[in-house]
């Protein structure tokens, strides 16, 4: 017999996307869910990177995989146009290129002297900076637990890098100094992500980086083999959808929690670089692997119940 309408269940919510558009998944959720397809973009960008590493100037490197970047975001801009920036958004867009490929070559150069999962571990000091940043220059809420989950992943880093007990090579002296970098480019994206689209943020970024990267690369330049070419062409497909992907979470939700669940990158460049480099991880990267797993998989757990709630 049809039940009364009182006996039904309720229905499920529908949330609307930024474009209109309705979901049964609330921002939050969507956000986390483009911040894991990212970082699985981003492992992407790592393998590769560390493939012709050894073969490529790490200079020349970036700015070739940058170039690409441009032309991959070509159809963008022959669909949609040049967005009529103003004067602020040329500003930030040009110095978020400038500081973003600063860091870029530090990162590319790092990628050549340290194992894969040790760049990434020194990498995420980065959402510290992030998250003070957010909380002080975006206004984003600082909620206890979200600053807990931050401050266990980051305690599960330090389990992996061991600071003081090991010696520090200059491939992560390298990384620290990007570390701080990146975080004021996250930042900035953050910003100019509320009033324009991810392949502009995108593709104005790849520009920029690209002017910026351009002089050190004439200087380091050797004419690259055409195999070394399609794999930095594979880089350029990867980092450039892996960084609309995140600009996509940005504008769906808050940085700190995209940034507690960008932790998982960790774990994924370990698992590549034992299968792909023959870097076997020893028990301080699994025993901070699991802490980081356990803090991302718990901020998305909570996030999702408090949408739910709301």
């Amino acid at each position: 017999m049809p039940l009364n309408r009182a006996d039904q269940p309720p229905p499920k919510p529908v949330h609307s996307a930024p474009d209109g558009s309705s979901s049964r998944f609330s921002p939050i959720t969507r956000g986390i869910g483009w911040t894991v397809v990212s970082g699985l973009l981003f492992v992407g960008v790592t393998a590769t990177v560390r493939h012709v590493g050894t073969e490529v100037n790490p200079v020349q490197a970036a700015f070739i995989r940058y170039a690409f970047g441009i032309v991959l975001m070509a159809p963008f801009f022959l669909r949609h146009g040049l967005p009529s920036f103003n004067g602020r958004h040329l500003r930030l867009n040009a110095f978020r290129g400038l500081v973003h490929g600063v860091g870029v070559m530090l990162w590319f150069f790092a990628m050549t002297q340290i194992p894969i999962a040790d760049v990434t571990a020194i990498g995420f000091t980065s959402p510290i900076f992030v998250t003070i940043g957010a909380a002080l220059l975006l206004g984003e809420k600082f909620r206890l637990r979200r600053l807990v989950a931050i401050v266990v992943a980051f305690f599960g880093m330090l389990i992996i890098i061991r600071p003081g007990l090991v010696e520090v090579e200059i491939g992560a002296i390298a990384q620290l100094i990007a570390a701080p970098l990146f975080a004021v480019s996250m930042l900035i994206a953050k910003m100019l992500s509320k009033d324009s689209p991810p392949q502009d943020v995108v593709a104005y970024m790849s520009i920029f980086v690209t002017l910026t990267l351009l002089p050190p690369a004439i200087y380091f330049w050797q004419t690259p083999t055409w195999t070394q070419v399609a794999w930095l062409l594979c880089t350029s497909v990867f980092a450039t959808a892996g960084h609309v992907a995140l600009t996509k979470a940005y504008q769906l939700a808050d940085i700190t929690v995209t940034q507690s669940i960008s932790f998982l990158q960790l774990v994924w460049a370990a698992i590549l670089g034992y299968f792909l480099f023959a870097e076997t991880p020893d028990v301080w990267t699994i025993v901070g692997g699991g802490v980081i797993v356990a803090s991302a998989t718990y901020i998305a757990h909570r996030e999702a119940r408090l949408a739910r709630a709301s």
